[in-house]
């Protein structure tokens, strides 16, 4: 009996043995679990500030370019518009008395400048005959005239648009029925 019972308390000790080992492992494999995932948790952190920044350095990128955009964005129509000063300015430079050549300069200049408002698409407006349109016409005065109501008599100042957009509407003489 005595044997029974020695084999009984060792198959107990090695049991428990057994028990604890395997206890063990597993608060072993826990505190490794738990390890590795403290180690995602920073890095999966870091990653986060990181986008966090990079999100804002493009944000103040973006900015910037905008603003640069802003500033500079008459660059290019103020350099082609350089040449029609320097031809005002060699027109006033000159010391010749001939109406002709002021009037040659003048016209030469006219044409540098109809040629910067080509190249930007800045269309000029002389409705004359035309039918009156608010949109791009500002009507000064009506007139009685044989023309149809509503169209355009004469054109006291012409009108220009930008890319189809009204810079400055015609100011128009309008017809009215008598």
């Amino acid at each position: 009996m005595q044997d029974e019972q020695e084999n009984q308390e060792e198959q107990l000790d090695a049991e428990t043995a057994q028990t604890d080992e395997a206890s063990t492992d597993e608060v072993a494999e826990e505190e490794v679990s738990i390890e590795t995932l403290q180690a995602q948790l920073a890095e999966a952190q870091a990653q986060v500030l990181y986008i966090k920044a990079e999100g804002e350095n493009i944000r103040r990128r973006s900015s910037e370019d905008v603003d640069k955009a802003r500033k500079f964005a008459l660059e290019k129509f103020s350099g082609e518009l350089l040449s029609v000063k320097d031809s005002l300015d060699a027109a006033l430079a000159t010391e010749t008395e001939d109406v002709q050549s002021y009037k040659d300069g003048v016209e030469l200049t006219n044409k540098q400048l109809v040629s910067v408002f080509e190249k930007f698409n800045i269309t000029e407006l002389n409705p004359v005959e035309e039918a009156f349109d608010p949109n791009l016409h500002q009507a000064i005065q009506t007139v009685e005239s044989e023309q149809a109501p509503n169209t355009v008599v004469s054109v006291l100042q012409k009108g220009y648009t930008l890319n189809d957009r009204v810079l400055r509407p015609a100011l128009v003489v309008v017809s009215k029925a008598k």
